[in-house]
């Protein structure tokens, strides 16, 4: 995994809930109560990663260029950039804790009141 990509897993992994597992050979996915939230490559010589956003940000996100709708996904609103290296951390941290939180508020309530949230 890419330095990039071992610096979002540490943070991921600090999120209620959240587990790392490696899925179709190749790629790490980050899941809070097993629903997904995150995939980046196992290997690859060039990081990408891939996160569910709201329908607006999708359309936000692939307008700029940066992002292309995620293959298989993106009937559910994931986006993929090919990039992360061109984006600032603050930006990649905020895109994907919006991930993780579009995902938890998916939740029963019941999971989110034992993740910590409050409703």
């Amino acid at each position: 995994m890419s330095e990039l990509g071992k610096k979002i897993s540490q943070l991921c992994l600090t999120w209620p809930g959240t587990t790392e597992d490696v899925k179709w050979g190749a790629d790490h996915v980050f899941s809070v109560k097993g629903k997904m939230f995150l995939i980046l490559p196992y290997e690859s010589e060039k990081p990408w990663l891939s996160f569910k956003a709201s329908s607006k940000a999708f359309e936000d996100l692939v307008s700029t260029g940066l992002f292309t709708p995620a293959p298989y996904l993106a009937r559910a609103s994931w986006v993929m950039t090919r990039s992360p290296e061109d984006m600032d951390w603050s930006t990649i941290e905020e895109l994907i804790r919006e991930s993780y939180d579009l995902v938890v508020a998916k939740l029963p309530k019941k999971t989110q009141k034992e993740l910590g949230f409050n409703l």
